[in-house]
């Protein structure tokens, strides 16, 4: 049903989440799968498929990818593969708390896992990855960024799971005495509009500037299509009046200490601003500041999730009223609070001369939704649908296989050899990555 569905589910608004405006997907090297799949098959390979995540269509896209695209590709290179041809995939638990428990009920019988990503260590996860990587019939799926970015051009720094869950699969299989090799297929997904938006670009502008209390700036038709300097004007004028309330806003309600520095570059006030959002938010949470900014927001979630998702409260309908508005109010105020990490989350990838590199229609689009998406998010904590701005297009390129197994066997000198290697196997396969969209 699935498999049949995909193709309306891409093209048509059915749902917020499901919105994708796809009309079109390609693949470059998808007989690099195909092959991996046969090998698979006849039990001389098990490997684990690393794909991008930077939109939320992009498990559909993979799903497109595994059940016509690389079918296409064997067919073409007359490989032979028993079908059908799908995967084991892990997802973030929180999809199903926001999107509702239909949603883990499909993906149980679509071969999803979940996985708690705030937690210190999620055993029943790994465990169940584990065994699937191993000793599965299908091969696994994961996005190691952990997240969406928004960005087709930017890959955001990879979390250790994928690196360490194929280590372990080599240990498994050395254990049980099996000979396949284990292998990472890094998968690059990037979106592109069928047609440059920029009537629609320059309407998304100034509803933003409207609603930040910006006079409107609105190109007039006859530029539209050739005023890139002025979409890059206006995208970083908005940007430097956003981060200018944000920092006030912070300074006067939440008594943050933000001096004004005069002609501090964008992006270092920037991050000063999001690390003061995720302060903010660990204080009330007492989560630690460790790591990255990807790591703090991974911790806030979980804390988040565990205030208003109560593992304590077996039965909430049985509660007296004063413990059920008790924990109402604390699970409001929790939701509020996770809305700083929620605005953090989505500006993590932005970088100072993205823009100026490509100056783009999809690179100002990415840019300017965003900017939708931290506003919506202030006048409502419950995130609307994004605008379409237009029907897009996906190409998807498979790149070459990492051998894991070659890099276990160098690395059972000692311990600290074992953790270098995980770092430099996450390390090349971001490289891997990087250069698949470049």
């Amino acid at each position: 049903m699935m498999r049949w569905c995909l193709p309306f589910i891409l093209r048509f608004r059915t749902r917020p989440w499901l919105t994708a405006g796809v009309v079109k997907i390609e693949a470059e090297n998808a007989e690099i799968l195909a092959e991996l799949y046969q090998q698979f098959q006849a039990g001389k390979t098990r490997f684990l498929i690393a794909f991008r995540h930077p939109e939320v269509e992009d498990p559909l896209c993979m799903l497109y990818l595994l059940s016509r695209l690389v079918p296409q590709a064997a067919r073409q290179h007359g490989i032979k593969l028993q079908k059908p041809l799908h995967s084991y995939f892990i997802y973030e638990r929180g999809m199903t708390l926001w999107a509702g428990n239909w949603l883990g009920w499909l993906f149980s019988r679509v071969g999803g896992v979940p996985v708690r990503r705030g937690k210190r260590v999620d055993r029943l996860a790994i465990q169940t990855a584990r065994d699937l990587f191993a000793n599965g019939t299908m091969p696994i799926a994961v996005a190691p960024e952990g997240g969406t970015n928004g960005h087709s051009g930017i890959v955001s720094p990879l979390e250790p799971g994928v690196a360490q869950l194929s280590f372990w699969c080599v240990e498994d299989l050395q254990k049980s005495d099996r000979t396949e090799t284990v292998l990472i297929v890094p998968v690059a997904i990037q979106y592109r509009y069928v047609q440059p938006p920029w009537a629609k670009l320059n309407w998304l502008l100034n509803k933003l500037e409207a609603d930040s209390g910006l006079t409107v700036q609105s190109i007039p038709q006859s530029k539209i299509d050739n005023s890139t300097e002025i979409y890059h004007q206006r995208i970083c004028r908005l940007g430097e009046h956003l981060i200018t309330e944000m920092e006030e806003f912070y300074r006067r309600f939440y008594h943050q200490d933000l001096p004004q520095i005069p002609n501090q570059p964008f992006i270092t006030r920037l991050h000063r601003l999001l690390d003061t959002g995720l302060k903010v938010a660990e204080q009330y949470f007492d989560v630690p500041a460790q790591g990255n900014f990807i790591d703090r927001c991974r911790r806030l979630e979980e804390a988040g999730w565990n205030y208003i998702y109560r593992d304590d409260i077996r039965d909430i309908n049985s509660l007296p009223p004063l413990k059920r508005g008790l924990a109402d109010w604390i699970a409001e105020e929790a939701d509020l609070r996770m809305q700083h990490m929620r605005i953090v989350e989505s500006f993590v990838a932005v970088t100072e001369n993205y823009l100026q590199e490509q100056p783009t229609s999809e690179r100002f689009a990415e840019t300017a939704l965003l900017m939708y998406d931290m506003l919506t998010r202030i006048k409502d904590s419950t995130l609307p649908g994004r605008p379409r701005l237009g029907l897009r297009q996906v190409k998807i390129t498979v790149g070459e296989p990492i051998s894991v197994t070659e890099r276990w066997e160098k690395s059972q000198n000692n311990r600290h050899t074992a953790r270098q290697a995980t770092s430099t196997l996450t390390k090349d396969l971001q490289t891997a990555l990087e250069n698949l969209i470049n």
